[in-house]
């Protein structure tokens, strides 16, 4: 028996194990045209309580229940195994680009202040918030307990959030586009920063001295975040600059434009990986850098090209991660010993959603002018939109591996749990949701005259300085929202005419700018 199990499948039956992954790789097809189909019938008829991501992930579930009560195959089940280095490495890549691909740069920019506010320092108390809870809740006995660093760990990974749901019913019915940034911006540097804390509170477990030196800590968290960061943003400035002086915007090239263009995001991630750094950091940053300069030094063609092929892809790859997540949630083993963990946990990371969004939108409307302050209901349509999603899953079952027998699988079970709480249940009520707080309806530009001018983009809101004397906080926050101003007339003026080689950038993006709107219906449609 022992030396029949030193026989690998493969080299026992190599035509089975074939036969094997073609059926594997059907039945995931299969259910992608399904999953297609089912979403293109749910938005055809405005079914908001069945988001096109909750169908995708209830696919995967009944399918992998199916599997998991039947006789089916090992060799065939293998193929459907939720791996995080295949979702880090393939799927992830194109969903993060996509995302800073397809950020319209005026209102990201008019509102540069809040979304890095609430991506950056919000993500931050929530993660805190929500370890410290847990820590507290297991010294209490109210649920599992866990040493002080997993519980910071758990509160990384669980506070990054997915709100495509809420974005989608966002771009069906419609919605002031201030808030559309502020949701979009946050759920986009929410997971680079969710990820770079998980890291970071990973290398604190391994190397528990590290951890003596609060102020290593942090700064090997900078290192991490600014670092894939400054690598992102200089390998998207490297194909601006390829891209204006290698002349390859002619017909008979186009090809090789293409080719190019679509081998530099995978290249910021490898790069950044190699390095040591975060590659969902880096590429996201190369994503945005990218549209801005690089884009714009595309011939005509090769631009339809490249944005038809991205949203293709980030399309294929969001909707097979929720499928792939059904499946092996279905399948995985589960530690449903620790009810109380998973129930205490869904009520931390509410209130710790709950303090990111109002401590950050009460920070940001000190530092804007009254007629710009965040309203309280577009604060709670803030704190309604942080579901769970993919990044949580996947980090968690990394988890697994990153910490001792139960404590990860206590983590996964939970974040397993969470994750479908929120896609299916609270993502289902959405719709409902938002249009009791009034937030969608016919007003997609009402803010847009106080943040922009046609002619000369972003335009600094003037302060009404005597309001603000004497409170230095306020003044320190207000000089930082400013910033965005700066730098916009920097890039304008400096930026742009450097790695671009159009100068009427703003008006062509003025004229393109349906043309993005239409691309980015396209791809949150389908979650």
């Amino acid at each position: 028996m022992g030396e029949e199990s030193q026989i690998s499948p493969s080299d026992a039956h190599p035509g089975k194990e074939q036969q094997a992954a073609g059926v594997g790789i059907l039945l995931q097809i299969m259910m992608l045209v399904l999953s297609f189909v089912l979403g293109h019938v749910l938005r055809r008829h405005k079914i908001y309580y069945l988001p096109e991501a909750s169908a995708s992930l209830l696919i995967g579930l009944i399918v992998g229940g199916l599997a998991n009560v039947s006789d089916t195959e090992t060799s065939i089940r293998a193929w459907f195994n939720f791996h995080e280095e295949f979702f880090f490495l393939f799927l992830l890549p194109p969903i993060i680009f996509q995302s800073g691909f397809s950020l319209s740069p005026k209102p990201f920019f008019s509102n540069f202040g809040a979304i890095v506010t609430f991506a950056i320092l919000g993500t931050f108390i929530a993660s805190i918030v929500t370890g410290v809870l847990v820590y507290l809740g297991g010294l209490m006995f109210l649920m599992y307990r866990l040493p002080f660093v997993e519980c910071l760990m758990f509160g990384a990974l669980i506070s990054a959030t997915d709100p495509v749901t809420v974005l989608s019913i966002f771009q069906e019915l419609g919605t002031d586009m201030n808030l559309y940034a502020l949701v979009f911006g946050e759920s986009v540097l929410n997971d680079a920063m969710a990820i770079s804390l998980y890291r970071t509170m990973s290398m604190l477990k391994s190397h528990p001295s590290s951890g003596q030196n609060f102020f290593m800590v942090i700064v090997r968290f900078l290192e991490t975040f600014v670092g894939s960061m400054s690598a992102g943003v200089g390998v998207g400035f490297t194909s601006a600059l390829l891209f204006k002086y290698a002349g390859l915007d002619i017909d008979n090239l186009q090809n090789l434009e293409c080719c190019l263009f679509v081998l530099f995001p995978y290249f910021s991630y490898m790069l950044a990986e190699g390095l040591g750094l975060s590659g969902i950091v880096s590429i996201l940053f190369t994503g945005m850098v990218m549209k801005h300069y690089t884009y714009s030094n595309l011939s005509e063609n090769s631009q339809r090209f490249v944005s038809a092929f991205f949203n293709l892809i980030s399309s294929l790859a969001e909707t097979f991660v929720f499928i792939y997540m059904g499946f092996d949630i279905a399948m995985e083993k589960h530690s449903w010993s620790h009810v109380g963990f998973i129930f205490f946990s869904i009520i931390f990371i509410i209130v710790a959603r709950a303090a990111n969004v109002f401590s950050c939108a009460y920070l940001v409307n000190m530092a804007r002018p009254s007629h710009r302050h965040i309203p309280s209901k577009h604060q709670n349509a803030l704190w309604y939109s942080g579901l769970r999603g993919a990044m949580a899953f996947a980090l968690a079952l990394q988890s697994v591996h990153d910490l001792p027998e139960g404590h990860g699988q206590t983590i996964f079970t939970a974040t397993t749990a969470i994750v479908v709480l929120t896609v299916l249940l609270i993502g289902g009520s959405t719709g409902t949701m938002l249009e009791a707080l009034q937030v969608v309806g016919d007003v997609h530009d009402v803010h847009l005259a106080d943040s922009f001018d046609i002619n000369n983009g972003y335009v600094a809101p003037s302060y009404d300085e005597g309001s603000s004397s004497g409170n230095r906080l306020r003044m320190k926050l207000k000089e930082f929202h400013q910033s965005a101003a700066s730098f916009s007339a920097i890039d304008r003026n400096y930026l742009t005419p450097f790695f671009t080689s159009q100068n009427g950038d703003e008006e062509e993006e003025e004229l393109d700018e349906p043309r993005v709107s239409a691309r980015r219906n396209n791809f949150y449609d389908r979650d």
